[in-house]
């Protein structure tokens, strides 16, 4: 099993990625993960740029998301929604409509921030994007509020309950591709 991890945010050290990390540290022996770099080397959606074949990046983008078996993406929260990059990426991954790399595909959504309500507004739109993509979305969820504190020195989440609720989201996720297999 692939499983790709998309940061919302472009921060290298953000918290998002560490959530992400975090995520692999539950993955099943065997599994393999593979966080996505380069989504600001995305050029802006133009649908006049959306010819075959594609620019570059949006082939490399489609093709990582192509060959994975499932799609986690943490997300902060940029002015109450969904960051403008990580937008971009969905946009130009959701094409062409309606056989994209995302059809179908188990994604997972979760989050961090350093806020009171780990980007919950940010989550409910990307959610609501994946499913208008056609990916098949995760129906468990973790939003880490004051994240800039939430993480212990190896990377794992302090709050039990938190912790519980990535394994949680992992364990889903990895049912979803054993369904798909099967």
């Amino acid at each position: 099993m692939l499983l790709l991890a998309i940061s919302g945010s472009l921060r290298r050290d953000s918290l998002n990625r560490r959530l992400l990390r975090a995520a692999a540290a539950h993955l099943p022996r065997g599994a393999r993960f593979e966080l996505l770099e380069g989504l600001e080397a995305l050029p802006a959606y133009d649908e006049a740029l959306d010819i075959e074949p594609a620019p570059e990046p949006v082939r490399w983008l489609r093709g990582a998301i192509d060959a994975a078996d499932a799609v986690v993406i943490a997300s902060p929260e940029y002015n109450a929604s969904i960051p403008g990059a990580l937008k971009n990426a969905l946009d130009w991954a959701s094409r062409p409509f309606p056989d994209n790399c995302l059809r179908g595909k188990p994604v997972a959504v979760v989050g961090a921030s350093t806020g009171l309500f780990g980007a919950v507004w940010a989550h409910a739109d990307l959610r609501r994007v994946l499913r208008v993509i056609g990916a098949d979305v995760v129906d468990a969820e973790l939003s880490v509020p004051r994240a800039d504190t939430a993480f212990a020195d190896g990377g794992d989440l302090r709050d039990p309950a938190l912790a519980h609720a990535l394994r949680t989201v992992v364990a889903r996720m990895v049912e979803r591709v054993d369904d798909r297999a099967a």
